[in-house]
């Protein structure tokens, strides 16, 4: 059941400005919309025309939890952490846009012993996994595209890892002395993967894009490189390709193919860029 604090400071009726309060195992305004918890823990804000057009798969989310609970990724998390706790208070309110399973977001609260966390994606099966995140997470099914259910100025950490970027809506719940924390990958990312794998190349110019993007709403303050080597199986990189973008490009039977080819443990670089930005005065 979502927690008292999320209700009264950070979520409201995705239909009408109003608060929403606990009934009988959904959320309600005081102009009756109704929203269900599901089963699962995620509170159910999308309705019908809402709906995203594209969400993660069932496929692409069991990959991307058994990946990550390798520890694959650790490094990234670890830093997130530490950035965390240098830019938010212990009691903060941190929103995850496109929070996937929930995996950074629990990692920062781990950094934060009274924060509370509230997790927004529109992929029901990372909804599960994201609602069993973390003790103070929750999680909302949202398309994050779209304004968000969620208070103005309320959130003192927005949270942005490989996913969606809506720049006005980053900076309207953000609080004045509040901070934006956005990871992408590098060009140098999983770059022995590209040929082999079919993964679609980075970018070169992905940050500075991404920082002409929010220059209207933000000012950015720093940047954090981060790259390790990993050491991985053939069933580690399928998973890690199938978690990707990619997994909507390379045919399943086409990937094992190509991933039988490889000579295992396959060394792959991770890389990635992580940027703190202010909200602009």
């Amino acid at each position: 059941m979502p927690s008292d604090r999320l209700l009264s400071s950070v979520l409201t009726c995705p239909l009408c400005p109003a608060g929403l309060e606990h009934t009988r195992g959904a959320l309600r305004c005081a102009s009756r919309h109704t929203f269900d918890i599901a089963r699962h823990g995620y509170i159910s804000l999308l309705t019908g025309h809402r709906r995203a057009p594209s969400a993660d798969s069932p496929d692409m989310v069991r990959s991307r939890a058994a990946f990550l609970g390798a520890g694959h990724y650790d490094p990234l998390a670890r830093t997130l952490a530490e950035l965390a706790s240098e830019l938010a208070p212990s009691d903060a309110t941190v929103l995850d846009a496109g929070a996937g399973t929930g995996h950074y977001l629990a990692a920062v609260l781990d950094a934060l012993p009274r924060a509370l966390g509230l997790g927004l994606d529109s992929s029901v099966p990372a909804l599960r996994a994201a609602a069993r995140a973390h003790a103070r997470a929750e999680a909302a099914a949202w398309d994050v595209w779209q304004p968000w259910p969620v208070r103005t100025g309320c959130a003192d950490l927005v949270l942005n890892v490989f996913a969606p970027r809506n720049g006005p809506e980053f900076r309207r719940v953000l609080g004045p002395d509040g901070a934006l924390l956005v990871v992408t990958p590098t060009g140098r990312h999983l770059r022995e993967l590209r040929a082999s794998a079919g993964l679609l190349a980075v970018d070169p110019g992905k940050e500075e894009r991404l920082r002409r993007t929010l220059a209207a709403h933000f000012r950015h303050e720093r940047t954090e490189s981060l790259e390790h080597a990993m050491s991985l199986t053939a069933e580690e990189v399928a998973a890690l390709v199938t978690m990707s973008p990619a997994a909507h490009h390379v045919d399943t039977a086409e990937l094992r193919c190509r991933v039988a080819k490889l000579a295992a443990p396959v060394r792959v670089t991770a890389s990635f860029v992580a940027s703190v930005y202010r909200p602009a005065s």
